[in-house]
């Protein structure tokens, strides 16, 4: 089935559902609509999902892992070589997302996407679609061709998770120059400036900012990616976590997978999605907002609202880990409260 042909058959949300998971809140014993984005999410859920009963006692966060040639430009503190170095780590479980991960009780699926190099490590999900990127400020980032391999890889890793019982996923990524290859694609899609949509990422100079910004502005300037096609923006001035992410947030919307989204990196993959096609936005839940430039805009452009606004730019899933909590608290209160019936109380009304 090609990327087309898939985009095709995703439903968009079941009313019916949403309705009844909207009923069930109205009856616990509280008051109406008290919980928020909370109550939201789970109506969203339900929506996607078609059950109304739906849980997420099995979720994992799926980290994709890839590299970015336009390193080469000074545009990071570190080289490359740290992508495959936290890689490794996720799967021993020695990175900050793992250690929230296990707070959270959520599983940590590393995926090799596009590491520069081979990396040997047990648990290392091996997906990758070429050894990192061109260097953008040269040469577009990757193929046509390679840039839907990679929306199909994020497609199919749902696929996988769910057959293994997975119930949410939650996005995450890892890859040095990632705000770079983010902020250019966030830039185009926003149809913003790239100084509005730029941060320093791991912690750039003023100097180095500068810097990434004029490397940004020269890639875009340079391959022109068209703004009404994601796939020209991703192969253009993307990277392969940032497709693989969209492709998640399509595989979620087709199987039914709830996909809750991390931060800016995260937010810019569903954009992309979004564009690609709208009823996936069913599938998305925000976790927080990223304290990076274009965080609470590429949100209000996804139409969704953080659960969290903690000033939190961390990436590899940690905003998203930080929400399972709160998400669980809201379907025990969902699945477990006591309703008016139940305390004999009568129930509060909506007014106008």
């Amino acid at each position: 089935m090609t990327l087309e042909q898939t985009i095709t058959q995703i439903p968009g949300p079941q009313a019916k559902a949403m309705e009844q998971a909207k009923k069930r809140w109205d009856t616990i014993a509280k008051p109406l609509d008290s919980l928020g984005l909370l109550e939201e999410a789970v109506v969203r859920i339900a929506g996607l999902t078609g059950d109304s009963g739906y849980r997420i006692d099995k979720r994992c966060v799926a980290v994709l892992c890839a590299d970015n040639g336009v390193v080469a430009q000074g545009v990071t503190q570190t080289g490359s070589e740290i992508t495959a170095l936290v890689a490794e780590n996720l799967t021993r479980g020695e990175s900050c997302v793992c250690r929230m991960a296990r707070m959270a009780h959520c599983d940590v699926v590393p995926v090799d996407i596009g590491i520069c190099t081979d990396v040997d490590a047990p648990g290392l999900w091996q997906c990758k679609v070429a050894y990192g990127t061109e260097d953008i400020a040269l040469r577009p980032a990757m193929t046509r061709q390679q840039a839907v391999q990679a929306l199909e890889t994020g497609i199919g890793l749902v696929a996988r998770l769910k057959e293994q019982g997975y119930q949410l996923i939650a996005t995450g990524e890892m890859g040095i120059g990632n705000t770079t290859t983010s902020s250019a694609v966030a830039a185009v899609l926003l149809g913003q400036p790239v100084e509005a949509v730029t941060g320093r990422g791991a912690g750039l100079s003023t100097g180095g900012l500068h810097k990434k910004i004029q490397v940004i502005r020269q890639a875009i300037e340079r391959h022109r990616p068209d703004p009404e096609d994601p796939v020209d923006v991703l192969c253009k001035v993307g990277g392969y976590d940032i497709a693989g992410l969209a492709g998640l947030c399509l595989g979620g919307a087709l199987y039914q997978v709830p996909i809750l989204l991390d931060g800016m990196i995260s937010a810019v993959a569903a954009l992309c999605a979004l564009r690609l096609c709208p009823a996936s936005q069913c599938a998305m839940v925000a976790s927080h907002v990223s304290a990076e430039p274009a965080g609470a805009m590429l949100l209000q452009a996804l139409g969704l609202k953080p659960m969290i606004t903690a000033g939190m730019r961390m990436g590899e899933g940690t905003g998203a880990m930080a929400a399972l909590p709160l998400l669980d608290m809201a379907y025990d209160i969902y699945h477990a409260m006591s309703t008016f019936d139940d305390i004999h109380m009568e129930g509060y009304t909506h007014q106008e």
